[in-house]
């Protein structure tokens, strides 16, 4: 062994790192270059070695056992120290290694580790690792706030097992087609969440690659639930249909006030013309049948007219908000009368209508002028629809009324084809009509009439294949 120490001495004068040669009372017997240059430091080199340097070099003697990494600082500097024993000769070798960089490396990745984990555990995010083929790696602690699982539930588990049935195939083909080619992908589906309902979910995922044969090993994705987001979106859509529809109505309003205003002219011209029709057959004296009849259509005219004007002055001040004239009616009464009015154009389409009305019905709080032609509206489509369907044979229409929890319902049912689902939503909608000479103005009127008296009109689909017009309205109170 003492042979060989010089060449020891020799190779260990060459290495960079602080490295002596002590007995096992910890005296040196041998310092390389770079010890002494620890050693003529200001601070010298007690400085540099452990407090307990003497201890460890006769530990390691002792229990001849190496003794690792042993830390200690001085200034900003960092060094680890060896104590590795020389059985032989019961020397010890002492040997350092400045750590400074590598110890603020490995402080720094503890610190991004700490971040990293700081941000996965609290996100609101879901963070997911997958294999190729969808199944997970793992999954942050937010899947059991988004989904209702723990990571530990989704590893091994196929993300395509829980996308919606309907979106899985397309999702599936998606999915691998743009990760394979673009190596990212934005999209948005419904995820099952384990409470059975389905959520929807915005991910975005990114293929990670094989650095040399750039095949997809891993998928990192990322995702969020927005159903909240869609149902506030959905709700602002509506929001904004019903802005525009109140715009609609408003404009309907002020249409229906100009037209009913020029009407009223003419209306007054017809009823003076037949007035003074009448007197002259009067003065005339003939008692001829068909000076009767005349007479008998004259009359009918004024009526018609008259009943024209009422309902025009009623409805300008509807839709100007004014004074209504609300007074008890009875619905069956007022129901027949509208019955009556539209029996020659029920006639002339071999259309029987039926009256159904049950005994003992409570009276309505409505105005009676505007309450029959919202009634009239709705026999008048009912005769359109059954024209329409059965052009060469006879039909029916039932108009039935009965009282149903502290309401009176009125139920217009037609023979025609029916309306889709579809369209029964827009039937209401001011200009929207499937006639070619119609303007979509009837229904939705009569539909605000009825709102007005606190009652309802909507449209459903009949037993018979046609359409059911049901107007609802609150029973007057005793």
């Amino acid at each position: 062994m003492s042979d060989l120490l010089p060449t020891l001495h020799g190779l260990l004068q060459s290495d960079p790192l602080p490295m002596m040669l002590v007995d096992a009372s910890g005296q040196p017997m041998f310092r390389n270059r770079a010890l002494l240059a620890l050693a003529t430091d200001t601070q010298g080199l007690a400085a540099w070695l452990p407090h307990n340097h003497a201890e460890l070099v006769a530990a390691a003697a002792q229990q001849r056992r190496a003794i690792e990494d042993v830390h200690n600082r001085c200034g900003e500097r960092h060094l680890l120290w060896s104590y590795i024993p020389l059985v032989e000769t019961a020397q010890v070798w002492v040997r350092g290694r400045d750590a400074t960089r590598w110890l603020q490396h490995q402080q720094e990745a503890t610190v991004a580790r700490r971040l990293y984990h700081l941000i996965i555990e609290n996100t609101t995010d879901l963070i997911s690792r997958h294999r190729p083929d969808g199944r997970f790696i793992d999954a942050s602690p937010a899947s059991w706030n988004l989904l209702g699982v723990w990571p530990e539930q989704l590893r091994g588990e196929r993300l395509d097992s829980l996308f919606h049935p309907q979106e899985r195939e397309a999702l599936q083909t998606r999915f691998r087609s743009a990760l394979e080619q673009d190596g990212y992908l934005t999209y948005s589906y419904r995820i099952r969440h384990a409470s059975g309902e389905y959520r929807w979910f915005e991910t975005a995922s990114r293929a990670i690659r094989e650095t040399y044969t750039g095949e997809v090993v891993e998928v990192i994705s990322v995702s969020r639930d927005i159903t909240e987001r869609l149902q506030s979106e959905e709700h602002n859509r509506r929001l904004q249909d019903e802005l525009a529809h109140a715009a609609r109505l408003a404009t309907l309003g002020e249409l229906a006030s100009g037209i009913a205003h020029e009407l009223n002219q003419p209306l007054a011209a017809i009823l003076n013309y037949a007035g003074a029709s009448q007197r002259y057959l009067t003065q005339l004296g003939s008692s001829e049948p068909e000076a009767e009849r005349v007479e008998h259509g004259l009359a009918r005219i004024s009526e018609q007219a008259e009943h024209a004007a009422s309902v025009i002055r009623r409805l300008r001040g509807f839709l100007r908000k004014g004074t209504r004239r609300l007074q008890q009616v009875d619905a069956a009464a007022l129901a027949h009368e509208a019955v009556g009015l539209c029996a020659w154009e029920a006639s002339q389409h071999q259309v029987q209508i039926i009256e159904q009305a049950d005994a003992g019905l409570p009276k309505l709080q409505v105005d009676p002028i505007l309450l029959q032609q919202v009634l009239l509206n709705l026999l008048r489509n009912a005769i359109d629809a059954n024209r329409e369907h059965h052009p060469e044979h006879a039909s029916q229409v039932q108009l039935r009324i009965v009282a149903l929890d502290g309401q009176l319902c009125i139920d217009v049912i037609d023979q025609g084809a029916g309306v889709s689902a579809q369209a029964r939503e827009q039937l209401f909608v001011p200009f929207y009509t499937s006639k070619a000479d119609g303007l979509g103005l009837g229904l939705s009127m009569s539909q605000g009439i009825v709102e007005g008296f606190g009652g309802s009109l909507d449209a459903l689909p009949a037993e018979s294949g046609g359409l059911c017009l049901r107007c609802l309205l609150p029973a007057a109170s005793n």
